[in-house]
């Protein structure tokens, strides 16, 4: 018999595809996960996981593991000639996130724990299948695979999901375009070990000729090396590193007695920042570097494609189901594209500043921010909104057409569109669960001998779930909130009239059937 059609067919078997895969599993989607290439990563690639990626991960039982394999590094040391200044970076005492800590991990390790995680689930991830081709059939999608040994396969599905890398097949078949550029710096790239480097921090090595960071990792190897190749050497990017040539540049870049050894992989590579012009077209959707590459800086790559991901993966779900409406697809763009060219732009800028030859840039980048890098982030709020912006904890959809507030919204705490915090803690927890959960908060009695709490169940059963909060709430007051599958708030408002708050859900998450009269 012919197989039904699939309802997603994840290209890509990265972390971006892993991510995906994990959630639609939670909501029962049929879908498979393919990849060209016949294994894993086994190199580190990316090299830390946000916060907001730890918290997103978190309800598949993940996080822990992730934790478990890192290093949360927890200071920066800048090594300049002659002196080695300490910043402090996540000792803020932040409450609300159980992951207060940017986690050095190796991209290899993240998506060890990723695929197990599925295939210990039943999950098969087929490796060594690549898409080749794919014709529209109305509201279906006819894909062409292709195995390593030259079969062929056709499958049908609804929608086709890019996590397929910069190079995307799917990006290109849904003729999305690609517009970016290159840089010029050709960079070394290292897993080893380093004898002579103080463990459990991140190390940058800045002199007048050049940088070299050092990055404390656990597996495959204790530190991740990355350099630019000085300009007066060959250009020669895609040939052999050695080992000489990385110690040979740490003795002329950096002013401490290094050793390298035992290095686990080396190359050099381009850097490029490029962002697609659309997130979807028609079934078509990208997510992660599908979507958009850029530099390293910040650690913001692979966790944006993640959390790409998760804000795809339960809209997907929720209309593979028929339990909401087809334009629920159309704010993955509304959401994640404005991310992505944030993303862009930040480590753009970010980059530039790291590498500008200018006199002046060059001078302000090595001599005087160490001086003054210590003094601006001594205050904890300022060093707490760094924390915040590069570990992802910032991201909000207050424009999504999504969210939504309520006549009086709170004037204090999270507003809508915001991520709900773990205030208190646990919070995040209660809420892990697959659906949307609606938080009723409020002194006692606040919703007591009232039928409205009820109301927007009906109709929504296993869609949502009610939590009576009380006073140990994010909000003062009496509140009610609904936190979307991903955690983040999609309608905010004070009071015990739902009314607001039930217009919402009808127009995003309609009831299955209409509510039967009692006998």
């Amino acid at each position: 018999m012919e197989e039904p059609p699939l309802d997603v067919l994840i290209v890509g078997a990265g972390p971006t595809g892993l991510a995906l895969a994990a959630q639609l599993r939670a909501y029962g989607v049929r879908f498979r996960i393919i990849d060209r290439h016949l294994d894993r990563a086994r190199e580190s690639r990316a090299l830390a996981v946000q916060p907001r990626t730890l918290e997103a991960l978190a309800p598949f039982g993940v996080s822990e593991e992730l934790v478990r394999r890192g290093n949360p590094a927890v200071r920066l040391s800048m090594h300049l000639p002659g002196r080695t200044v300490r910043v402090p970076l996540f000792d803020l005492g932040v409450a609300d996130t159980p992951y207060p800590f940017l986690l050095f991990l190796s991209q290899a390790e993240t998506e060890s724990v990723l695929g197990r995680y599925l295939t210990d689930g039943g999950t098969p991830l087929e490796r060594g299948v690549e898409l080749v081709g794919t014709v529209g059939a109305g509201e279906q999608v006819a894909c062409r695979l292709r195995r390593g040994d030259g079969a062929e396969e056709r499958v049908t599905t609804r929608y086709v999901a890019g996590c397929d890398g910069a190079r995307s097949t799917v990006r290109q078949q849904a003729g999305i375009g690609f517009e970016g550029h290159s840089y010029p710096q050709t960079f070394l790239l290292a897993d080893l070990e380093a004898d002579g480097l103080e463990p459990g921090a991140a190390h940058a090595c800045m002199t007048d000729a050049g940088m070299v960071f050092f990055f404390p990792l656990v597996s495959p190897a204790s530190w991740r090396m990355l350099a630019i190749r000085p300009p007066d050497t060959p250009d020669t990017a895609g040939t052999a590193v050695s080992l000489a040539m990385l110690q040979s540049l740490v003795d002329r870049y950096v002013d401490l007695p290094l050793r390298l050894r035992d290095p686990v992989w080396m190359t050099d590579f381009k850097i490029h920042n490029r962002g697609a012009g659309r997130y979807r077209s028609g079934p078509f959707f990208l997510a992660g570097d599908a979507a958009h590459i850029h530099s390293p800086a910040g650690a913001q790559g692979m966790n944006t494609g993640i959390q790409d991901a998760l804000n795809l993966g339960w809209k997907l779900a929720m209309v593979c189901r028929g339990t909401a409406p087809a334009a629920l697809l159309d704010t993955y763009d509304a959401e994640r594209a404005p991310v992505g060219r944030d993303v862009l732009r930040f480590t753009d800028l970010a980059f530039k500043i790291a590498t500008s030859a200018h006199p002046l840039i060059r001078s302000a980048r090595t001599r005087l921010a160490p001086r003054v890098a210590p003094l601006v982030l001594r205050p904890a709020p300022l060093r707490a909104a760094v924390f915040r912006r590069l570990g992802q904890l910032a991201v909000d959809y207050r424009r999504s057409p999504l969210t939504a507030a309520g006549s009086r919204p709170p004037r204090h705490g999270p507003r809508a569109g915001d991520r709900l915090p773990d205030t208190p803690p646990g919070l995040q927890a209660l809420t892990a669960r697959p659906g949307h959960h609606l938080l009723l908060c409020g002194p006692p009695g606040s919703w007591n001998g009232s039928p409205e709490p009820a109301a927007p169940a009906r109709g929504r059963a296993g869609l949502l779930h009610v939590h009576r909060l009380g006073t140990n709430a994010p909000w003062a007051g009496t509140v009610h909130c609904l936190v979307r599958p991903d955690g983040y708030i999609a309608y905010l408002a004070t009071g015990t009239d739902l009314t607001g708050l039930v217009a919402h859900l009808d127009r995003w998450l309609p009831p299955r059937e209409p509510e039967r009269p009692g006998p």
